[in-house]
Protein backbone atom coordinates (compact mmCIF):
# COMPACT_ATOMS: atom_id res chain seq x y z
CA UNK A 1 0.00 0.00 0.00
CA UNK A 2 1.26 3.49 -0.88
CA UNK A 3 1.76 5.48 2.29
CA UNK A 4 2.18 9.25 2.66
CA UNK A 5 4.54 10.65 5.31
CA UNK A 6 2.70 12.65 8.00
CA UNK A 7 3.88 15.98 6.57
CA UNK A 8 2.86 14.97 3.06
CA UNK A 9 -0.58 13.95 4.28
CA UNK A 10 -1.12 17.36 5.82
CA UNK A 11 0.04 19.08 2.66
CA UNK A 12 -2.33 16.91 0.62
CA UNK A 13 -5.27 17.79 2.86
CA UNK A 14 -4.41 21.47 2.67
CA UNK A 15 -4.09 21.30 -1.13
CA UNK A 16 -7.45 19.52 -1.43
CA UNK A 17 -9.08 22.07 0.86
CA UNK A 18 -7.59 24.92 -1.18
CA UNK A 19 -8.80 23.31 -4.41
CA UNK A 20 -12.31 22.97 -3.02
CA UNK A 21 -12.18 26.58 -1.77
CA UNK A 22 -11.23 27.81 -5.24
CA UNK A 23 -13.23 25.47 -7.44
CA UNK A 24 -16.30 25.16 -5.22
CA UNK A 25 -17.58 28.70 -5.85
CA UNK A 26 -16.73 28.43 -9.56
CA UNK A 27 -18.66 25.17 -9.83
CA UNK A 28 -21.59 26.77 -8.00
CA UNK A 29 -21.51 29.83 -10.30
CA UNK A 30 -21.32 27.57 -13.36
CA UNK A 31 -24.26 25.48 -12.13
CA UNK A 32 -26.23 28.58 -11.18
CA UNK A 33 -25.84 30.07 -14.68
CA UNK A 34 -27.29 27.10 -16.56
CA UNK A 35 -30.58 27.82 -18.31
CA UNK A 36 -33.37 25.26 -18.53
CA UNK A 37 -34.39 23.72 -21.85
CA UNK A 38 -37.42 26.03 -21.90
CA UNK A 39 -38.22 29.09 -19.83
CA UNK A 40 -40.50 32.11 -19.91
CA UNK A 41 -38.87 35.54 -20.05
CA UNK A 42 -41.35 36.44 -17.30
CA UNK A 43 -39.60 33.95 -15.02
CA UNK A 44 -36.16 35.50 -15.29
CA UNK A 45 -34.42 38.18 -13.33
CA UNK A 46 -36.14 40.40 -10.81
CA UNK A 47 -39.02 42.84 -10.86
CA UNK A 48 -38.19 46.55 -11.05
CA UNK A 49 -41.25 48.74 -10.48
CA UNK A 50 -39.42 52.03 -10.93
CA UNK A 51 -40.89 53.45 -7.75
CA UNK A 52 -44.42 52.79 -8.94
CA UNK A 53 -47.09 50.51 -7.48
CA UNK A 54 -46.75 46.74 -7.60
CA UNK A 55 -49.35 45.22 -9.91
CA UNK A 56 -51.90 42.84 -8.43
CA UNK A 57 -50.97 40.13 -10.95
CA UNK A 58 -47.43 39.75 -9.60
CA UNK A 59 -46.52 36.98 -7.19
CA UNK A 60 -43.58 35.94 -5.07
CA UNK A 61 -40.11 35.62 -6.56
CA UNK A 62 -38.83 32.23 -7.63
CA UNK A 63 -35.92 30.98 -9.69
CA UNK A 64 -35.12 30.21 -13.31
CA UNK A 65 -31.62 29.12 -14.22
CA UNK A 66 -30.61 30.08 -10.70
CA UNK A 67 -31.81 33.67 -11.13
CA UNK A 68 -34.15 35.46 -8.79
CA UNK A 69 -37.39 35.78 -10.72
CA UNK A 70 -41.00 36.86 -10.55
CA UNK A 71 -44.07 34.89 -11.45
CA UNK A 72 -47.30 35.93 -13.07
CA UNK A 73 -47.34 34.13 -16.42
CA UNK A 74 -50.00 31.56 -15.66
CA UNK A 75 -53.48 31.60 -17.25
CA UNK A 76 -54.96 33.57 -14.37
CA UNK A 77 -52.34 36.31 -14.51
CA UNK A 78 -54.01 38.46 -17.19
CA UNK A 79 -54.22 38.97 -20.94
CA UNK A 80 -51.97 36.78 -23.02
CA UNK A 81 -49.91 38.60 -25.64
CA UNK A 82 -51.79 36.73 -28.38
CA UNK A 83 -54.88 38.79 -27.50
CA UNK A 84 -53.11 42.06 -28.33
CA UNK A 85 -53.83 42.25 -32.07
CA UNK A 86 -55.13 44.56 -34.75
CA UNK A 87 -58.86 44.58 -35.54
CA UNK A 88 -59.49 41.00 -36.68
CA UNK A 89 -62.56 41.98 -38.69
CA UNK A 90 -60.91 44.75 -40.66
CA UNK A 91 -59.85 43.83 -44.21
CA UNK A 92 -56.23 44.41 -45.19
CA UNK A 93 -55.36 47.44 -47.32
CA UNK A 94 -51.89 46.11 -48.17
CA UNK A 95 -51.31 42.36 -48.53
CA UNK A 96 -47.85 40.87 -49.01
CA UNK A 97 -46.57 37.29 -49.05
CA UNK A 98 -42.93 36.65 -48.16
CA UNK A 99 -41.34 33.23 -48.76
CA UNK A 100 -38.17 32.67 -46.74
CA UNK A 101 -35.42 30.39 -48.02
CA UNK A 102 -31.88 29.43 -47.10
CA UNK A 103 -29.99 29.55 -50.38
CA UNK A 104 -27.07 30.88 -52.37
CA UNK A 105 -28.09 34.06 -54.12
CA UNK A 106 -26.49 36.66 -56.34
CA UNK A 107 -26.15 40.33 -55.53
CA UNK A 108 -26.75 42.75 -58.42
CA UNK A 109 -22.98 43.12 -58.72
CA UNK A 110 -22.73 39.43 -59.61
CA UNK A 111 -21.15 38.43 -56.30
CA UNK A 112 -22.69 35.27 -54.84
CA UNK A 113 -23.54 34.88 -51.17
CA UNK A 114 -24.67 31.96 -49.02
CA UNK A 115 -27.45 33.21 -46.80
CA UNK A 116 -31.18 33.75 -46.68
CA UNK A 117 -33.72 35.34 -49.02
CA UNK A 118 -37.28 36.62 -48.99
CA UNK A 119 -39.04 35.99 -52.30
CA UNK A 120 -35.70 34.96 -53.76
CA UNK A 121 -33.91 38.21 -52.97
CA UNK A 122 -32.00 39.98 -50.23
CA UNK A 123 -32.78 42.53 -49.05
CA UNK A 124 -36.41 41.46 -49.24
CA UNK A 125 -39.03 43.48 -51.11
CA UNK A 126 -39.70 47.04 -50.00
CA UNK A 127 -43.12 47.05 -48.34
CA UNK A 128 -45.00 50.33 -48.86
CA UNK A 129 -48.18 51.56 -47.23
CA UNK A 130 -50.00 54.82 -46.57
CA UNK A 131 -50.50 56.06 -43.03
CA UNK A 132 -53.63 54.60 -41.46
CA UNK A 133 -53.77 51.53 -43.72
CA UNK A 134 -53.83 47.96 -42.38
CA UNK A 135 -50.84 45.92 -43.50
CA UNK A 136 -51.03 42.12 -43.71
CA UNK A 137 -47.89 40.06 -44.30
CA UNK A 138 -48.02 36.31 -44.77
CA UNK A 139 -44.66 34.73 -43.92
CA UNK A 140 -43.93 31.25 -45.31
CA UNK A 141 -40.82 29.35 -44.25
CA UNK A 142 -39.80 27.20 -47.18
CA UNK A 143 -36.31 26.18 -46.10
CA UNK A 144 -34.84 28.24 -43.24
CA UNK A 145 -33.58 25.78 -40.61
CA UNK A 146 -34.30 26.62 -36.99
CA UNK A 147 -37.36 28.68 -37.85
CA UNK A 148 -37.94 32.35 -38.60
CA UNK A 149 -40.02 35.35 -37.49
CA UNK A 150 -40.41 38.93 -38.70
CA UNK A 151 -40.01 41.91 -36.38
CA UNK A 152 -41.25 45.31 -37.58
CA UNK A 153 -38.38 47.46 -36.40
CA UNK A 154 -39.60 50.88 -35.27
CA UNK A 155 -43.28 50.20 -35.93
CA UNK A 156 -45.28 50.28 -32.71
CA UNK A 157 -47.35 47.24 -33.62
CA UNK A 158 -49.72 45.39 -31.26
CA UNK A 159 -47.67 43.05 -29.12
CA UNK A 160 -48.89 39.85 -30.81
CA UNK A 161 -47.41 41.13 -34.09
CA UNK A 162 -43.95 42.02 -32.75
CA UNK A 163 -42.32 38.88 -34.13
CA UNK A 164 -40.03 37.90 -31.24
CA UNK A 165 -39.54 34.15 -30.98
CA UNK A 166 -40.24 32.88 -27.49
CA UNK A 167 -41.90 36.12 -26.36
CA UNK A 168 -44.75 37.00 -28.74
CA UNK A 169 -44.85 33.88 -30.94
CA UNK A 170 -43.14 30.59 -31.75
CA UNK A 171 -40.54 30.51 -34.50
CA UNK A 172 -42.10 29.52 -37.83
CA UNK A 173 -40.57 26.17 -38.78
CA UNK A 174 -39.95 24.81 -42.26
CA UNK A 175 -43.23 24.17 -44.06
CA UNK A 176 -45.17 26.46 -41.70
CA UNK A 177 -46.45 30.02 -41.96
CA UNK A 178 -47.55 32.97 -39.86
CA UNK A 179 -49.57 36.07 -40.75
CA UNK A 180 -48.85 39.51 -39.27
CA UNK A 181 -51.46 42.29 -39.20
CA UNK A 182 -50.96 45.87 -38.03
CA UNK A 183 -52.13 49.39 -38.79
CA UNK A 184 -49.37 51.63 -40.13
CA UNK A 185 -50.38 54.52 -37.90
CA UNK A 186 -47.10 56.46 -38.14
CA UNK A 187 -45.63 57.75 -41.40
CA UNK A 188 -41.91 57.19 -41.69
CA UNK A 189 -39.01 54.92 -42.57
CA UNK A 190 -38.83 51.50 -40.92
CA UNK A 191 -37.50 48.04 -41.65
CA UNK A 192 -38.23 44.42 -40.91
CA UNK A 193 -35.99 41.52 -39.96
CA UNK A 194 -35.99 38.11 -38.36
CA UNK A 195 -36.01 37.93 -34.56
CA UNK A 196 -35.17 34.23 -34.39
CA UNK A 197 -31.41 33.68 -34.08
CA UNK A 198 -31.28 37.30 -35.18
CA UNK A 199 -27.51 37.70 -34.86
CA UNK A 200 -27.14 35.08 -37.60
CA UNK A 201 -30.28 35.50 -39.72
CA UNK A 202 -30.18 39.30 -40.03
CA UNK A 203 -26.52 39.26 -41.01
CA UNK A 204 -27.40 36.48 -43.49
CA UNK A 205 -30.00 38.56 -45.30
CA UNK A 206 -33.44 38.12 -43.68
CA UNK A 207 -34.41 41.77 -43.75
CA UNK A 208 -36.08 44.45 -45.83
CA UNK A 209 -37.37 48.04 -45.83
CA UNK A 210 -40.83 49.26 -44.82
CA UNK A 211 -41.96 52.75 -45.88
CA UNK A 212 -45.14 54.37 -44.60
CA UNK A 213 -46.12 57.43 -46.62
CA UNK A 214 -48.19 60.28 -45.21
CA UNK A 215 -51.68 60.69 -46.57
CA UNK A 216 -50.58 63.82 -48.42
CA UNK A 217 -47.37 65.74 -48.98
CA UNK A 218 -46.79 69.34 -50.03
CA UNK A 219 -45.16 69.43 -53.45
CA UNK A 220 -43.49 66.72 -55.45
CA UNK A 221 -40.57 64.93 -53.80
CA UNK A 222 -38.27 62.32 -55.31
CA UNK A 223 -38.28 59.50 -52.77
CA UNK A 224 -35.51 56.87 -52.48
CA UNK A 225 -34.78 54.06 -50.02
CA UNK A 226 -31.14 53.44 -49.06
CA UNK A 227 -30.91 50.26 -46.98
CA UNK A 228 -27.28 49.68 -45.99
CA UNK A 229 -26.17 46.13 -45.23
CA UNK A 230 -22.90 44.20 -45.12
CA UNK A 231 -22.73 40.83 -46.86
CA UNK A 232 -19.55 39.05 -45.75
CA UNK A 233 -18.00 42.43 -45.06
CA UNK A 234 -19.08 43.93 -48.41
CA UNK A 235 -21.05 47.15 -47.96
CA UNK A 236 -24.16 47.37 -50.10
CA UNK A 237 -26.98 49.84 -50.63
CA UNK A 238 -30.25 48.08 -51.48
CA UNK A 239 -28.15 44.98 -52.15
CA UNK A 240 -25.88 46.80 -54.63
CA UNK A 241 -22.16 47.40 -54.30
CA UNK A 242 -20.95 50.87 -55.18
CA UNK A 243 -23.26 53.78 -55.96
CA UNK A 244 -27.00 53.70 -56.42
CA UNK A 245 -28.16 56.26 -59.00
CA UNK A 246 -31.50 58.04 -58.50
CA UNK A 247 -32.92 60.47 -61.03
CA UNK A 248 -33.78 63.87 -59.58
CA UNK A 249 -34.57 66.92 -61.69
CA UNK A 250 -32.81 70.27 -61.23
CA UNK A 251 -34.48 72.29 -58.49
CA UNK A 252 -36.47 69.30 -57.26
CA UNK A 253 -36.58 68.13 -53.66
CA UNK A 254 -35.33 64.62 -52.95
CA UNK A 255 -35.75 62.54 -49.79
CA UNK A 256 -33.32 59.67 -49.15
CA UNK A 257 -34.45 57.23 -46.49
CA UNK A 258 -31.26 55.87 -44.92
CA UNK A 259 -31.58 52.58 -43.01
CA UNK A 260 -28.59 51.26 -41.04
CA UNK A 261 -29.05 47.50 -40.64
CA UNK A 262 -25.55 46.95 -39.29
CA UNK A 263 -24.24 46.59 -35.75
CA UNK A 264 -22.44 49.90 -35.30
CA UNK A 265 -22.87 53.62 -35.93
CA UNK A 266 -22.78 54.57 -39.62
CA UNK A 267 -21.72 58.07 -40.67
CA UNK A 268 -23.62 59.71 -43.52
CA UNK A 269 -22.77 63.00 -45.21
CA UNK A 270 -23.77 65.01 -48.27
CA UNK A 271 -21.71 66.72 -50.95
CA UNK A 272 -22.95 68.98 -53.73
CA UNK A 273 -25.59 70.90 -51.77
CA UNK A 274 -26.74 71.56 -48.18
CA UNK A 275 -29.13 69.02 -46.65
CA UNK A 276 -31.81 68.89 -44.00
CA UNK A 277 -32.37 66.00 -41.62
CA UNK A 278 -36.17 65.80 -41.80
CA UNK A 279 -36.86 62.64 -39.78
CA UNK A 280 -35.19 60.24 -37.34
CA UNK A 281 -36.51 56.74 -36.62
CA UNK A 282 -39.80 57.44 -38.35
CA UNK A 283 -40.52 60.77 -36.60
CA UNK A 284 -40.36 64.17 -38.31
CA UNK A 285 -37.91 66.78 -37.01
CA UNK A 286 -39.50 70.10 -36.07
CA UNK A 287 -37.92 73.02 -37.93
CA UNK A 288 -34.97 71.26 -39.57
CA UNK A 289 -32.39 73.82 -40.73
CA UNK A 290 -29.99 73.43 -43.68
CA UNK A 291 -26.73 71.68 -42.77
CA UNK A 292 -23.31 71.97 -44.39
CA UNK A 293 -19.96 70.58 -43.31
CA UNK A 294 -21.38 68.10 -40.82
CA UNK A 295 -21.95 64.35 -40.95
CA UNK A 296 -24.81 62.39 -39.43
CA UNK A 297 -24.32 59.50 -37.03
CA UNK A 298 -26.97 56.85 -37.78
CA UNK A 299 -27.33 54.31 -34.97
CA UNK A 300 -27.43 50.60 -35.66
CA UNK A 301 -31.05 49.80 -36.45
CA UNK A 302 -31.76 53.52 -36.81
CA UNK A 303 -33.05 55.51 -39.76
CA UNK A 304 -32.37 59.04 -40.99
CA UNK A 305 -34.40 60.77 -43.70
CA UNK A 306 -32.19 63.25 -45.56
CA UNK A 307 -33.77 65.87 -47.81
CA UNK A 308 -31.93 67.95 -50.39
CA UNK A 309 -32.90 70.46 -53.03
CA UNK A 310 -31.14 69.66 -56.29
CA UNK A 311 -28.91 72.38 -57.76
CA UNK A 312 -30.59 74.38 -60.52
CA UNK A 313 -27.60 73.86 -62.83
CA UNK A 314 -28.27 70.12 -62.96
CA UNK A 315 -25.14 69.05 -61.09
CA UNK A 316 -25.42 65.83 -59.07
CA UNK A 317 -25.54 65.36 -55.28
CA UNK A 318 -23.87 62.50 -53.41
CA UNK A 319 -25.15 60.99 -50.15
CA UNK A 320 -22.16 59.15 -48.66
CA UNK A 321 -23.16 56.13 -46.58
CA UNK A 322 -20.36 54.95 -44.36
CA UNK A 323 -17.70 55.56 -47.01
CA UNK A 324 -17.22 56.48 -50.65
CA UNK A 325 -20.24 54.50 -51.87
CA UNK A 326 -23.79 55.71 -51.45
CA UNK A 327 -26.67 57.33 -53.31
CA UNK A 328 -26.00 59.76 -56.17
CA UNK A 329 -28.90 61.99 -57.16
CA UNK A 330 -28.75 63.49 -60.63
CA UNK A 331 -30.31 64.07 -64.03
CA UNK A 332 -27.76 65.14 -66.63
CA UNK A 333 -24.84 63.46 -64.87
CA UNK A 334 -24.00 61.17 -61.96
CA UNK A 335 -20.36 62.20 -61.91
CA UNK A 336 -20.10 63.15 -58.23
CA UNK A 337 -16.69 62.22 -56.81
CA UNK A 338 -16.50 61.07 -53.21
CA UNK A 339 -15.36 63.61 -50.64
CA UNK A 340 -13.88 62.99 -47.20
CA UNK A 341 -16.13 62.76 -44.19
CA UNK A 342 -16.52 66.12 -42.41
CA UNK A 343 -14.76 66.40 -39.08
CA UNK A 344 -17.90 67.70 -37.33
CA UNK A 345 -21.02 65.65 -36.54
CA UNK A 346 -24.55 67.04 -36.31
CA UNK A 347 -25.74 67.09 -32.70
CA UNK A 348 -29.39 66.07 -32.52
CA UNK A 349 -29.57 67.33 -28.96
CA UNK A 350 -29.65 70.90 -30.36
CA UNK A 351 -30.85 70.46 -33.97
CA UNK A 352 -34.23 71.83 -35.01
CA UNK A 353 -36.80 73.90 -33.13
CA UNK A 354 -38.28 73.13 -29.74
CA UNK A 355 -41.90 71.99 -29.58
CA UNK A 356 -44.15 70.98 -26.69
CA UNK A 357 -44.59 67.35 -25.73
CA UNK A 358 -47.98 65.73 -25.18
CA UNK A 359 -46.92 64.63 -21.67
CA UNK A 360 -44.79 65.93 -18.81
CA UNK A 361 -41.57 63.93 -18.41
CA UNK A 362 -40.80 65.97 -15.29
CA UNK A 363 -43.58 64.13 -13.44
CA UNK A 364 -42.99 60.46 -14.26
CA UNK A 365 -44.93 57.60 -12.73
CA UNK A 366 -41.88 55.30 -13.03
CA UNK A 367 -38.13 55.95 -13.03
CA UNK A 368 -35.77 53.24 -14.20
CA UNK A 369 -32.01 52.81 -14.35
CA UNK A 370 -30.53 50.83 -17.24
CA UNK A 371 -26.81 50.69 -16.49
CA UNK A 372 -24.74 48.65 -18.98
CA UNK A 373 -21.47 47.18 -17.75
CA UNK A 374 -19.22 44.18 -18.22
CA UNK A 375 -17.61 41.61 -15.95
CA UNK A 376 -16.32 38.02 -15.88
CA UNK A 377 -18.77 35.24 -15.18
CA UNK A 378 -20.76 32.41 -16.68
CA UNK A 379 -23.54 32.71 -19.26
CA UNK A 380 -25.48 29.46 -19.57
CA UNK A 381 -22.42 27.59 -18.33
CA UNK A 382 -19.95 29.33 -20.64
CA UNK A 383 -17.17 31.33 -18.96
CA UNK A 384 -16.33 34.73 -20.36
CA UNK A 385 -16.49 38.48 -19.91
CA UNK A 386 -20.17 39.26 -20.38
CA UNK A 387 -22.41 42.32 -20.54
CA UNK A 388 -24.30 43.27 -17.40
CA UNK A 389 -27.45 45.27 -16.71
CA UNK A 390 -27.42 47.08 -13.37
CA UNK A 391 -24.52 44.86 -12.36
CA UNK A 392 -26.35 41.59 -13.11
CA UNK A 393 -25.57 38.93 -15.69
CA UNK A 394 -28.32 37.45 -17.86
CA UNK A 395 -30.82 36.04 -16.94
CA UNK A 396 -30.67 37.76 -13.53
CA UNK A 397 -31.60 41.11 -15.08
CA UNK A 398 -34.42 43.56 -14.31
CA UNK A 399 -37.91 43.20 -15.69
CA UNK A 400 -39.18 46.77 -15.94
CA UNK A 401 -42.83 46.86 -14.82
CA UNK A 402 -45.28 49.53 -15.97
CA UNK A 403 -49.04 50.10 -16.05
CA UNK A 404 -50.84 51.37 -19.12
CA UNK A 405 -50.83 55.16 -19.20
CA UNK A 406 -47.70 55.56 -17.06
CA UNK A 407 -45.22 58.29 -17.89
CA UNK A 408 -41.87 56.51 -17.82
CA UNK A 409 -38.45 58.06 -17.39
CA UNK A 410 -35.31 55.98 -17.89
CA UNK A 411 -31.62 56.73 -17.57
CA UNK A 412 -29.41 54.58 -19.81
CA UNK A 413 -25.77 54.63 -18.71
CA UNK A 414 -22.88 52.84 -20.37
CA UNK A 415 -19.85 51.78 -18.34
CA UNK A 416 -18.95 48.77 -20.48
CA UNK A 417 -16.15 50.26 -22.56
CA UNK A 418 -18.04 49.86 -25.88
CA UNK A 419 -20.92 51.68 -27.54
CA UNK A 420 -24.38 50.10 -27.59
CA UNK A 421 -27.36 50.92 -29.87
CA UNK A 422 -30.30 50.46 -27.50
CA UNK A 423 -33.64 49.44 -29.00
CA UNK A 424 -36.95 49.36 -27.11
CA UNK A 425 -39.67 47.45 -28.97
CA UNK A 426 -43.19 48.79 -29.30
CA UNK A 427 -42.45 52.40 -28.26
CA UNK A 428 -40.73 55.60 -29.27
CA UNK A 429 -38.93 57.57 -26.56
CA UNK A 430 -37.92 61.22 -26.49
CA UNK A 431 -34.35 62.12 -25.53
CA UNK A 432 -34.29 64.50 -22.56
CA UNK A 433 -30.56 64.85 -21.96
CA UNK A 434 -27.10 63.48 -22.65
CA UNK A 435 -24.52 63.40 -19.87
CA UNK A 436 -26.72 65.77 -17.91
CA UNK A 437 -26.98 68.34 -20.72
CA UNK A 438 -30.66 68.99 -21.55
CA UNK A 439 -31.99 68.72 -25.10
CA UNK A 440 -32.77 72.13 -26.60
CA UNK A 441 -33.66 71.35 -30.20
CA UNK A 442 -36.59 69.60 -31.84
CA UNK A 443 -38.07 66.75 -29.79
CA UNK A 444 -35.67 63.92 -30.63
CA UNK A 445 -37.75 60.76 -30.78
CA UNK A 446 -35.93 57.45 -31.12
CA UNK A 447 -36.43 53.72 -31.11
CA UNK A 448 -32.71 53.03 -31.67
CA UNK A 449 -30.33 55.15 -29.58
CA UNK A 450 -26.55 54.90 -29.70
CA UNK A 451 -25.19 55.14 -26.16
CA UNK A 452 -21.44 55.55 -26.45
CA UNK A 453 -18.85 54.38 -23.95
CA UNK A 454 -19.12 56.42 -20.73
CA UNK A 455 -22.23 58.21 -22.00
CA UNK A 456 -25.53 58.56 -20.19
CA UNK A 457 -28.91 59.47 -21.68
CA UNK A 458 -32.23 60.26 -20.08
CA UNK A 459 -35.26 59.32 -22.14
CA UNK A 460 -39.01 59.35 -21.53
CA UNK A 461 -42.10 57.79 -23.05
CA UNK A 462 -45.74 57.04 -22.32
CA UNK A 463 -46.60 53.40 -21.70
CA UNK A 464 -49.40 53.28 -24.27
CA UNK A 465 -48.85 49.91 -25.97
CA UNK A 466 -49.55 46.96 -23.63
CA UNK A 467 -47.42 43.86 -23.92
CA UNK A 468 -44.17 42.17 -23.01
CA UNK A 469 -41.50 44.05 -24.96
CA UNK A 470 -37.82 43.46 -25.59
CA UNK A 471 -35.41 46.23 -24.61
CA UNK A 472 -31.99 45.26 -25.93
CA UNK A 473 -28.78 46.21 -27.68
CA UNK A 474 -29.12 46.16 -31.47
CA UNK A 475 -25.54 45.13 -31.93
CA UNK A 476 -27.15 41.72 -32.21
CA UNK A 477 -24.15 39.65 -31.09
CA UNK A 478 -24.20 41.75 -27.90
CA UNK A 479 -27.84 40.82 -27.36
CA UNK A 480 -26.99 37.14 -27.83
CA UNK A 481 -24.32 37.67 -25.16
CA UNK A 482 -26.86 38.78 -22.57
CA UNK A 483 -27.51 42.48 -23.22
CA UNK A 484 -31.28 42.11 -23.25
CA UNK A 485 -34.13 42.68 -20.84
CA UNK A 486 -37.87 43.39 -21.12
CA UNK A 487 -40.58 45.95 -20.42
CA UNK A 488 -43.72 44.31 -19.02
CA UNK A 489 -47.18 45.78 -18.57
CA UNK A 490 -49.29 44.99 -15.53
CA UNK A 491 -51.94 42.43 -16.40
CA UNK A 492 -50.20 41.08 -19.53
CA UNK A 493 -48.54 37.70 -19.80
CA UNK A 494 -47.07 35.35 -22.38
CA UNK A 495 -47.33 31.58 -22.66
CA UNK A 496 -44.42 31.35 -25.12
CA UNK A 497 -41.05 30.11 -23.95
CA UNK A 498 -37.46 30.49 -25.06
CA UNK A 499 -36.23 27.06 -26.18
CA UNK A 500 -38.88 24.40 -25.96
CA UNK A 501 -40.31 22.35 -28.80
CA UNK A 502 -40.20 25.34 -31.19
CA UNK A 503 -36.48 25.94 -30.46
CA UNK A 504 -37.18 29.61 -29.90
CA UNK A 505 -33.95 31.61 -29.81
CA UNK A 506 -34.82 35.31 -30.21
CA UNK A 507 -31.26 36.61 -30.33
Amino acid sequence: MLRHPPGGRVRLIVACAATVAVLGPLIWLWQDSLLPEAYSVMDMGYADYGGGPHGSSQHEAHSVGGASAHAGHGPAAGRDVTQLTADAGRPADVSVTLVARKQRFQLPSGRTFDGYTLNGQSPGPVIKATKGRLVQVRLINESVPGGITLHWHGVDVPNAEDGVAGVTQDAVGIGKEFTYRFVADRAGTFWYHSHQMSHEQVRGGLLGALVVEPGSRKGEVTDAVALVHLYNGVRTVNGREGDVHVEAAPGARARVRVINTEYGVMPAWVSGTPYRLVAVDGTEINGPAPVTGKALAVAAGGRADIEVTMPEDGSPVRIHLGGPAGVVLGSRSYDAPAVPRPAATLDLLTYGTRAPLAFDPGKPDRRFEYDVGRRPGFLDGVPGVWWTINGHLYPDVPMFHVAEGDVVRMRISNHSGEGHPMHLHGHHAVVLSRDGVPATGSPWWVDSLEVGADESYEIAFVADNPGVWMDHCHNLPHASEGLVTHLMYEGVTTHFTVGGSADNEPE
